[in-house]
């Protein structure tokens, strides 16, 4: 890999994330630290970010707005995302126990369900989304345990994966930062995606909630893959080419609206 194109990549990291360690990005671009060190040192003489004592942050405004992550992201195409929440939720039935995952997407999912009548079991790695959900009686909220940070809504780590393979989850409801036919589903964060991968493995029923700002992109590390994929709802009509191999994996795409 190129030098402009790692720290690229650094910097596509950096502003989904606010704040970034050099050994998060040693694990996720497999550089050694020496070079990690050597790109964030360049990257801050060139004004693209502030070094900080083993990592880096987003520089100017943008590093006012780290511990505001969680919501900086919840406005982006929140009307997109209202409609997908609103389909999705069509997909929810009477007593299942589904897990949602800490996304902003899955949170307009969780809107619906805190006002349903339905009995559900909701197991969830989002602090906002649990919090929300908590206050409506029908429902039996579960909590994954984890690792929480300041600049996520997520529980993040591996502490959860015994609960989650103790549970029966009849559906996963799960965003992800990037998506492609190549890719399957996603992520930047190597702490949620680690995971995520432990709820996609543990679901009966995956189903995919994205944006059309997540269709055809692409992000560093994999959590689910197309084959693990059984729905996708998103709110824009995807292109042929992306249609017809979903087509060919049996793989339900919706388009809310």
């Amino acid at each position: 890999m190129f030098a402009d194109q790692r720290r690229n990549i650094i910097l596509e990291i950096l502003t989904e994330k606010g704040t970034v360690t050099v050994n998060e990005l040693t694990s996720l671009l497999n550089i050694s630290a020496a070079t990690i060190r050597s790109d964030l040192n360049q990257m801050e003489k060139q004004g693209m970010l502030i070094r900080t004592h083993g990592g880096a942050m987003v520089k100017g405004e943008e590093s006012d707005a780290v511990d505001k992550k969680y919501e900086i992201r919840e406005k982006k195409f929140r009307e997109e995302k209202h409609q997908i929440g609103y389909a999705a939720f069509k997909h929810v039935q009477e007593g299942q126990c589904i897990l949602l995952d800490a996304s902003t997407t899955c949170f307009e999912l969780a809107k619906f369900i805190r006002d349903s009548k339905m009995r559900l079991t909701v197991v969830t790695s989002g602090i906002a989304t649990a919090a929300m959900l908590k206050e409506n009686p029908y429902l039996t909220v579960i909590i994954v345990g984890g690792i929480v940070r300041n600049s996520s809504n997520s529980v993040e780590g591996l502490l959860g994966e015994e609960l989650l393979r103790k549970i029966n989850i009849d559906v996963l409801f799960t965003s992800a930062y990037a998506f492609n036919t190549r890719d399957g589903l996603s992520d930047f964060s190597l702490y949620e995606v680690e995971l995520k991968r432990i709820m996609v493995s543990v679901a009966n029923r995956v189903v995919a909630l994205l944006d059309h700002s997540k269709i055809n992109k692409s992000s560093i590390a994999t959590f689910a893959r197309t084959d693990q994929i059984d729905h996708l709802i998103t709110d824009q009509e995807v292109s042929e080419e992306i249609r017809d191999y979903l087509d060919s994996k049996d793989i339900e795409i919706e388009v809310a609206n």
